[in-house]
């Protein structure tokens, strides 16, 4: 058991990085998600390039909770451990693409410096399209691809006990509302940024941030799937 506490407090310094990097990637970005035509505006990059930044930092911490976990994880379910290591890097290869997409905003405002007003308007409605394309990889990887990898990486702490059962059931609520809130933006109900928007997503945001506490500060509840096999076989034995 002793072995695992470093494992939980780097887990959980991990998940605290998702939250870092999401939350910073999101404010920097501001000045191309919400402004009009930046593409063709001036300015500096330097917020956008930043915001790339934390969302790189974002998309490494997804992988290494995951990687972090399942060797313990995979103890009490190796199928729905491998999914929820599938769903994390699923959302980090989503969220890959839509720093992309800003990014190619950047190089074509540079390219583009000073372009006639006929290209002017052509890169207005290319500036436009790539922003589109982010708020789509935004939806499908920090919503579904997180709601299902909150869902399954619950299920792993609430039937394994790893962990009190009242932050788990948080998670599981986290994840399902977190996948139906995605369904209703998709659909239109409401804007994904929009107030009703965040306050479906603070479940979840208060599953990772407690889980990432309760890893570091307590660790591991000491329960059988901790112990190593070798030392289960010697228990066995010793019962006999």
């Amino acid at each position: 058991m002793e072995l695992s506490r470093p494992t939980a407090v780097i887990a959980g310094v991990f998940f605290l990085l998702t939250q870092m990097g999401a939350i910073a990637g999101a404010a920097l970005y501001s000045p191309i998600l919400r402004g009009t035509d930046y593409i063709t505006g001036a300015g500096t990059d330097d917020s956008i390039l930043l915001g790339a930044l934390f969302e790189l930092l974002l998309v490494i911490s997804a992988v290494g909770t995951a990687v972090t976990l399942y060797p313990i994880l995979k103890r009490q379910n190796e199928g729905v451990a491998l999914g929820f290591v599938a769903a994390r890097v699923l959302e980090a290869a989503v969220l890959l693409v839509g720093i992309l997409s800003l990014l190619s905003i950047v190089t074509l405002r540079r390219q583009f410096d000073g372009a006639a007003d006929a290209d002017l308007a052509a890169l207005s409605t290319i500036g436009s399209s790539l922003v589109a394309l982010h708020g789509w990889t935004f939806l499908f990887g920090p919503n579904f691809a997180l709601g299902a990898a909150s869902l399954l990486l619950a299920y792993l702490m609430y039937s394994s006990g790893l962990v009190p059962r009242a932050i788990a059931v948080l998670g599981l609520v986290g994840g399902v509302l977190i996948v139906l809130s995605a369904i209703a933006v998709m659909f239109g109900a409401y804007e994904q940024m929009s107030t009703v928007g965040l306050l479906v997503a603070l479940p979840v945001f208060a599953w990772e941030v407690s889980l990432a506490v309760w890893l570091i500060t307590k660790g591991f509840r000491p329960m059988g799937i901790l112990t190593a096999p070798a030392a289960l076989a010697d228990v066995a034995a010793a019962a006999r």
